[in-house]
Order: C-alpha cells, then sequence, then structure tokens
C-alpha cells in the first residue's frame, strides 16, 4: 500500500481521472468508465462504509485503478485497508510513514482470502500441506 503525506494529496491528482465517492454512495451505482483513481473518505474513524465501498469497488466490480483512503485514516487500519481493497492511504499531519508502514511488516500474512489476494492461504501454491 503507498502512504501519502497530507501536503502530497493536497497538491491535485496529477493528470488522473479522480472520483471522490461520499461513503453514503452506492459504488454499483456509479459508473467508473475512465476512472483513474476513487477517493473514498473516512469522516471519523467508527464510519466504516469505504471499507465496504472499496471491497465493493474491488471484488465485485473489478475495478483495476487506485482506490485512496482519505479523512481519519488511523495507522492500525491500515493494514484491514490494504485488504479490503485500498491501495493507497492519505496520512493525517504529523503521522510518521515509518510508523505507519510497521503495520505491514507486523501482520505480513493471514491465513483467509482478502480484495487483494482472494485465495486462502492453504490453497496457495507452495503452501505447506
Amino acid at each position: 500500500m503507498k502512504l501519502i503525506a497530507a501536503q502530497d494529496h493536497l497538491a491535485g491528482a496529477g493528470g488522473q481521472n479522480v472520483l471522490q465517492l461520499p461513503n453514503d454512495v452506492n459504488p454499483l451505482a456509479v459508473s467508473l468508465q475512465g476512472v483513474d483513481r476513487v477517493d473514498l473518505q473516512f469522516p471519523k474513524f467508527t464510519d466504516g462504509r469505504a471499507y465496504s465501498q472499496a471491497f465493493l469497488l474491488r471484488r465485485r466490480m473489478g475495478f483495476a485503478g487506485e482506490i485512496r483512503a482519505t479523512g481519519d485514516v488511523l495507522i492500525d487500519q491500515l493494514v484491514q485497508m490494504q485488504r479490503t481493497g485500498f491501495s493507497s492511504a492519505v496520512l493525517r499531519e504529523g503521522v510518521d510513514a515509518a510508523d505507519a508502514q510497521r503495520q505491514f511488516a507486523r501482520f505480513a500474512a493471514f491465513y483467509q482470502g482478502d480484495a487483494v489476494v482472494t485465495a486462502p492461504r492453504f490453497a496457495a501454491e507452495g503452501a505447506p500441506a
């Protein structure tokens, strides 16, 4: 997962066609024609509707572009964001990117499949029998 500083996110989309999807919109009802990036909002850390939106975009709609988490993004939620389909996250001001990156080393593998790696660990090639 790509981690983005808040000031870099505010700098602009860099020529991408960006769709900012409010968290009360059903992603299945939105056209993704020509969209390169979808920004999903976490208005507060207790509002997890963006997880469901990301999962729907990746698994049911097959969206292959960037899905970016914005808003109240906490570093302890980054691994779950990645597992539900997010490809990048905007860190709040003052959050150390090295601290955030350590979460991925701390939780490097999972038994269950997810939005990104759909097969369970036991079904992976080379997994112990």
